[in-house]
C-alpha cells in the first residue's frame, strides 16, 4: 500500500527516551505530546510498566515508520531468579511455587539457556495485553481465568549470562519482535525444573537507539522549559538505517513524489535483494521507502515523505 505524508507536523523525527519504572508506554507518549505539543506521536514497542529503558518516541511523519521500528532487533538485560515461580512471570505477581535451586551448576544453566537461542516457540504469559475472543489476557487473568494460548514463533539471537549470583543470574537477551522476556525466565525455570521469574527488566537498545543516549523524562521536561527540546530529535530515517540506501536523480524524485515507481536500465544490483530500500535526493533529503520488484526492475514506493533532511546515501545512484 502506498502511504503519502504531507508534512502536517512541525517536527518529524525520533526522541530516544528512557522509560521510567512504573510508567506505561502510553504515559510517556502523553508526556511527550504535552511537552512538545505535537499532534502525531507514537512509540516504537511497548514496555511493561515495571520495565525501564529505551522507548523511541516517533513524531510527525516518523509515525509512518512505526512498523519498521517495531520489527528491528532489541537488546534487554534482566535478572532471572531461579527457584521461585510467580503468576505474572515477574516480581509484580504472587508467588505460586518455591523450589530449591541450590543444586544447579553454571554448566547446567548455561546448557538450558543455549536451547532458547535461535528460532523457537514461546507461549505468551496470561498477564499480557494480547487479546483472545475480544478480551485482553490480563483481564481474564485478573478474573481468575487461565485460557490456552497458542505458542508463537520467536527468534532470540543472543542469550548471555553477564553476572552469576545464584539463585539469581543476570542475562542479556538480543531478540526480535514478539519475545516476552518474562516468559523466557519462566520457561528457563521450567526447563531446570525449579521455576523462575524475571526482575529488573531493562531494554538496552531498540534498533539503532541505545540507552546511553536516551533522554529521561526529566531531561525532556528541562529541555521543554528551556525551549530547545528540538535539538534532541533524531532524523526519522535513523529508524531504517538497517536498510540499504540509494540516491535518485531529479527525474526519480519527481516520480516518487507522484507515487510512481523508480526504474533503472539493467538489473545490475543483485546485492540489493532486501525487500525495502531507503531513497534520497541528490542533496540528502529522505524521500521514501521503496520495495524492489524483480520482475519489473522497479523500486515501488511504500512510504513517500515530504522533503525531509536525512543521512545522505551515496552507495548507489538511479537516473
Amino acid at each position: 500500500m502506498l502511504l503519502v505524508s504531507f508534512g502536517d507536523s512541525l517536527i518529524n523525527g525520533v526522541l530516544n527516551m528512557n522509560k521510567p519504572e512504573g510508567w506505561t508506554s502510553m504515559d510517556l507518549v502523553r508526556l511527550v505530546k504535552r511537552l512538545t505539543r505535537e499532534k502525531r506521536v507514537g512509540h516504537g514497542g511497548t514496555l511493561d510498566p515495571q520495565a525501564t529503558g529505551v522507548l523511541p518516541i516517533l513524531l510527525g511523519q516518523a509515525t509512518r515508520l512505526m512498523e519498521h521500528l517495531v520489527n528491528t532487533p532489541k537488546l534487554y538485560r534482566t535478572d532471572i531468579v531461579l527457584g521461585t515461580e510467580t503468576d505474572t512471570y515477574d516480581g509484580e505477581g504472587s508467588i505460586v511455587a518455591v523450589r530449591d535451586a541450590s543444586h544447579l551448576s553454571q554448566e547446567r544453566i548455561a546448557s538450558a539457556l543455549a536451547s532458547f537461542v535461535g528460532v523457537s516457540y514461546q507461549v505468551p504469559p496470561m498477564y499480557s495485553a494480547l487479546k483472545q475472543d475480544g478480551k485482553r489476557l490480563y483481564e481474564l487473568a485478573r478474573a481468575g481465568e487461565e485460557v490456552p494460548r497458542e505458542p508463537r514463533k520467536v527468534v532470540i539471537s543472543r542469550l548471555e549470562v553477564v553476572a552469576w549470583a545464584l539463585p539469581t543470574l543476570t542475562v542479556e537477551v538480543e531478540c526480535h519482535r514478539g519475545v516476552y522476556v518474562r516468559s523466557l525466565a519462566h520457561d528457563l525455570g521450567e526447563a531446570l525444573e525449579v521455576g523462575g521469574h524475571a526482575v529488573n527488566l531493562t531494554r538496552l537498545r531498540t534498533g539503532h537507539y541505545p540507552i546511553e543516549t536516551a533522554l529521561s523524562a526529566d531531561d525532556l521536561r528541562d529541555a521543554a522549559d528551556r525551549g530547545d527540546w528540538q535539538q534532541y530529535v533524531l532524523a526519522m530515517d535513523t529508524i531504517a538505517l538497517h536498510l540499504r540506501a540509494a540516491v535518485v536523480g531529479p527525474a526519480g524524485e519527481k516520480y516518487l513524489s507522484n507515487g510512481q515507481p523508480v526504474s533503472f536500465p539493467t538489473p545490475r544490483l543483485p546485492s540489493l535483494h532486501q525487500e525495502t530500500c531507503r531513497l534520497y535526493s541528490d542533496d540528502g533529503r529522505f524521500l521514501a521507502l521503496a520495495n524492489y520488484n524483480w520482475v519489473k526492475h522497479q523500486w515501488e514506493p511504500e512510504r513517500v515523505f515530504a522533503s525531509e533532511k536525512g543521512k545522505q546515501a551515496t552507495e548507489l545512484r538511479f537516473a
